[in-house]
């Protein structure tokens, strides 16, 4: 999908999309304010924003921890720790073709799992455990082919988003996400599975970011089912080699910063959905 960078002065209107079960859990409100997009645009958007029929593509990887942890916005936050001296990356990559308010768009969240104010901070364990409350994903890069989403994203949430090209490709056997940088160069490309134990997956899970100065925590909510794939020898299989190259990185300013990570050839865990609900809230907490 091309980068889309107008923004209609009227506030898109799609509520009759969203008639699943799931996004009746939920009850619209408004923010305190409309959200000053430009100078002479406004909108009055209604949150949690719903996400329907989403196809979403995400890859675990192990990283080197030091390196996560240089990453963090706010001495409040750690990553959490994989094994053998590494942290985990995840990326996650969403075709939104139904999006309360807002025309469609593609999006790859870039994060790292972190726990917060000096909690509890095993390995690996606060990613599959709901006991774990401070735990959630610190969000490094984000990028979204809608200009206007990058705006919401900013002044809402302080997320760091940027506007750019980004193409989503399935067949019968992979999923492949591909984002261009400013140039117009691939600085990105993940293939993943779209095959594998089929497992129903129904969650609440927070994201961190930073605006103004303050930590902000979000509530995210998702519902669907997940082809998966997790490579359990990983745990104590350091920087093995992969015979597919499963995560394809550039030599932009924009994939340098990925490179930092160095991030390890064979994914930990990829997991796929071709129609997933979701939905992301106002930030709960600002500390």
């Amino acid at each position: 999908m091309k980068a889309n960078y107008t923004i209609e002065k009227e506030m898109f209107s799609n509520e009759h999309l969203f008639q699943d079960d799931f996004f009746k859990r939920f009850k619209l409100r408004h923010a305190t304010s409309p959200l000053q997009l430009t100078e002479d645009i406004s909108k009055n958007y209604q949150f949690p924003t719903f996400y329907g029929n989403v196809t979403c593509a995400m890859a675990i990887f192990f990283c080197n921890y030091e390196r996560a942890l240089a990453m963090m916005p706010h001495p409040s936050m750690k990553p959490i720790p994989g094994t053998l001296g590494r942290a985990i990356v995840a990326f996650s990559c969403y075709e939104y073709k139904n999006v309360l308010n807002i025309p469609c768009y593609h999006e790859i969240a870039m994060t790292i799992p972190v726990m917060v104010d000096g909690g509890f901070n095993p390995p690996l364990l606060p990613l599959v455990m709901k006991r774990f409350t401070k735990a959630g994903y610190y969000v490094f890069s984000m990028p979204v082919t809608s200009y206007e989403n990058q705006l919401r994203g900013m002044k809402i949430w302080g997320l760091p988003k940027v506007t750019e090209e980004i193409d989503v490709q399935s067949d019968e056997q992979f999923c492949i996400t591909t984002a261009k940088d400013g140039t117009g160069k691939n600085y990105f490309e993940l293939k993943v599975p779209v095959t594998g134990k089929l497992k129903h997956l129904d969650q609440t899970g927070f994201l961190y970011s930073m605006l103004d100065g303050k930590r902000l925590k979000s509530q995210t909510n998702f519902k669907g089912d997940f082809y998966i794939n997790t490579f359990v020898d990983l745990i104590w299989k350091k920087n093995k080699k992969s015979d597919t190259t499963w995560l394809k990185l550039g030599d932009s300013p924009r994939a340098e910063i990925l490179k930092s990570l160095q991030i390890e050839e064979s994914p930990f865990q990829f997991r796929f959905c071709k129609n997933m609900n979701s939905c992301f809230d106002l930030a709960t907490e600002r500390v």
